[in-house]
């Protein structure tokens, strides 16, 4: 019978996503017996990540430093811009290292379900950056869900005022897939096979 304390440790872990109880479980008995090496180093970098943790103010990333260091990196090509529903999707990308370009997260999807509007997302804030001039490409690297191609679409109607060139992801990606799951080589042909919107 665990303490209290190793209990709440189980339950905050199977909480995580790919962890039911007995993941969970196995890990916090592997943390145990390594508590000096390995269960200090967690702690230390969870509490470092939960002092440091900012949104950036350009992009919508989530990082340790503002703006982060995708924005902050001048060998970035600020002339073209991805846009991703997601946190997780803009990680998946840069993971590969296919995309020399700068981001902007939504933070979501259009949903008339979940009631998720415009104005829920960082929809405005995106055509705030391409208005200021210096985007010539916008990439809508939307999930291939209907709600994430509704996004898109909504996207693209928004952005034909200006003067940049509107690309989506190729459509060899599975319909209803992620992004932040797809393996590198699916994300690398998505990227080189973009093509003009409408």
């Amino acid at each position: 019978m665990a303490s209290q304390e190793i209990e709440a440790l189980t339950t905050a872990l199977s909480r995580l996503p790919g962890l039911g109880p007995r993941s969970a479980r196995r890990a916090v008995l592997w943390l145990i017996k390594r508590r000096e090496t390995s269960l200090l180093a967690l702690l230390e970098a969870l509490d470092a990540v939960r002092e440091g943790l900012v949104e950036c103010a350009v992009c919508g990333n989530v990082d340790t430093s503002n703006p982060c260091g995708i924005c902050a990196d001048p060998r970035r090509d600020p002339r073209s811009l991805c846009v991703v529903e997601d946190v997780a999707d803009l990680w998946a990308l840069d993971r590969a290292k296919l995309f020399a370009g700068k981001y902007h997260v939504l933070g979501g999807r259009l949903s008339a379900l979940e009631g998720v509007r415009p104005e829920d997302l960082t929809i405005g804030k995106l055509i705030e950056r391409v208005s200021q001039g210096g985007v010539d490409e916008v990439v809508l690297a939307m999930n291939a869900t209907l709600e994430g191609q509704t996004t898109a679409h909504y996207i693209a109607e928004r952005l034909e005022a200006y003067p940049v060139r509107i690309t989506q992801l190729a459509h060899g990606l599975p319909v209803g897939g992620e992004l932040d799951y797809l393996d590198e080589g699916t994300l690398a042909q998505a990227l080189r096979a973009r093509r003009p919107m409408g």
